[in-house]
């Protein structure tokens, strides 16, 4: 018989995600006493229990947020209909501490924003530059995706169906999804054959 090969998933790199002890030490080295912690705090807890991407996080508004229902609605992604995404105690205290703490008092709807005049809305860059600033000590490689990849595979061994995740993550095919299979196989592995 003709054999094609593997399914492209199998051939793909895995993502790259935190360990807990990882994840502990780069939340604790962020000062909460400063408005640039307090930021930085919030929009990394955004990234690790909903799994947004940096761009996602700055185009949050305060609008998009619901401190009664403790849930976040995206409504930017394109071909689909806002998403409500609930949002951990730990994160929507983190926002609340932000807002009320460091964020600037500015007509600007957008919930992240510099901390200097002229006020407005952060780019991932910041985003980016706030986390390798948390990490560089624990992990200098690590890349703020990883927030992302440890939302996915902690969701994935939690039971949640790749269709959920695919949704949650918004990607655009499960294939793109279907990659954080291989993070669990691999843990798996780990586990089992001592590898």
């Amino acid at each position: 018989p003709l054999v094609v090969g593997a399914p492209i998933f199998a051939r793909a790199k895995p993502p790259t995600f935190l360990r807990a002890d990882e994840l502990k030490s780069m939340f604790d080295s962020i000062e909460l006493c400063s408005q640039s912690g307090l930021r930085t705090y919030a929009m990394l807890q955004l990234a690790y229990t909903l799994g947004l991407r940096p761009i996602e996080i700055c185009q949050i508004t305060l609008d998009n947020i619901s401190f009664r229902k403790a849930e976040l609605i995206i409504n930017w992604r394109k071909c689909h209909n806002p998403l409500k995404l609930p949002v951990a105690e730990v994160t929507i205290k983190a926002i609340a501490a932000y807002i009320i703490g460091a964020r600037p008092q500015t007509a600007l709807r957008t919930l992240f924003l510099s901390l200097m005049p002229p006020y407005g809305p952060i780019t991932p860059t910041t985003v980016h530059y706030y986390f390798k600033t948390a990490m560089h000590q624990i992990n200098p490689s690590a890349s703020v995706y990883w927030l992302r990849h440890t939302c996915a595979q902690n969701l994935l061994q939690a039971g949640v169906s790749l269709f959920e995740i695919k949704e949650l993550l918004g990607h655009d095919s499960i294939e793109s999804t279907r990659k954080y299979l291989l993070i669990h196989i691999k843990l798996m592995r780990e586990v089992l054959f001592d590898e």
